[in-house]
């Protein structure tokens, strides 16, 4: 993709983004994401129904009269995007590509982040980590992620969301808030990362899939190509048989990957490429405030 072409792609997806971020998601995104705890901020006089246990004993003792301590949130977050680039994402028989709505879902998100004041890092993940960019604030930074989403050029077309979340683990010392954005097409089972990362941190899924993925057209002889692996095979969509098999290995796909996200604790959420990703991620900013 040519440099224009890019800033162009860029600017239109900030544009779009930060319009979201502030005006939709602004007062959701606050209350679904808490920061690390309470922080002391002043001391008041105390007044009726004020909790005993938050009484400031040396100030009370310099006035002669019951003072307690005041908290706030803590606010700040360090959250963390990790991006699936595997060969399967560039996949799209609807509006877009699985890529273009991972990269719309995660430039919202970062934007949502940077208007709470919260550090922002990225993953880019394949079966190996193929790239790390370090948490940082500002817009600077976020302009410079998209970019990045919009042009980076894996060196591997398979997937292992394992290790992705195996190196979230190992980079991130302190609590953090992680989205993992993915079609979450494996052939490994990734239960064990997931527990452990979510004890440490907070580990939300978002899976982006295509209506294709779910069920085969009616079309006689069709070519179908794994995008990970490049096997090519030709497939008689004709068969109802086949039709049916098709649809009982997603729908048994989908209820696996359910309950590794159940069993983990861990929120997710599916978008389909053609459906309204802004009503869906308030669906779960709602379901977590």
């Amino acid at each position: 993709m040519e440099t224009s072409e890019i800033l162009k792609k860029v600017r239109k997806i900030e544009i779009k983004a930060r319009g979201l971020s502030s005006n939709v998601f602004a007062g959701q995104y606050h209350s679904a994401f808490k920061g690390r705890g309470m922080a002391f901020s002043e001391v008041r006089e105390y007044q009726y129904g004020d909790d005993v246990r938050d009484i400031d004993w040396n100030v009370t003792a310099r006035f002669n009269k019951p003072y307690v301590k005041v908290f706030e949130e803590e606010r700040e977050l360090t959250v963390m995007l990790l991006i699936d680039v595997s060969g399967s994402l560039d996949f799209g028989t609807q509006r877009q590509m699985k890529r273009d709505m991972a990269t719309e879902i995660a430039a919202t998100l970062a934007f949502s982040a940077i208007q709470n004041n919260d550090k922002i890092g990225v993953v880019f993940f394949s079966d190996k980590i193929e790239k790390y960019i370090p948490p940082k604030k500002g817009r600077k930074h976020i302009l410079y992620i998209i970019r990045e989403m919009l042009d980076f050029q894996p060196q591997s077309r398979r997937t292992d969301v394992a290790q992705a979340i195996e190196f979230l683990t190992s980079v991130s010392k302190r609590r953090c808030t992680a989205f993992v954005l993915s079609d979450f097409y494996v052939r490994q089972d990734f239960l064990q990362q997931l527990n452990i990362a979510n004890r440490k941190h907070d580990i939300v899924a978002i899976q982006v899939y295509d209506k294709r993925a779910c069920e085969l057209p009616d079309v006689g002889l069709m070519k179908v190509v794994d995008a990970e692996t490049g096997h090519e095979q030709y497939v008689d969509t004709s068969s109802a048989r086949l039709r049916t098999a098709y649809r009982n290995y997603w729908l048994n796909r989908q209820r696996q990957l359910a309950e590794t996200f159940a069993k983990s604790n861990v929120d997710s959420v599916s978008i389909a490429t053609d459906d309204d990703y802004v009503r869906q991620l308030l669906g779960l900013f709602k379901q977590r405030g």
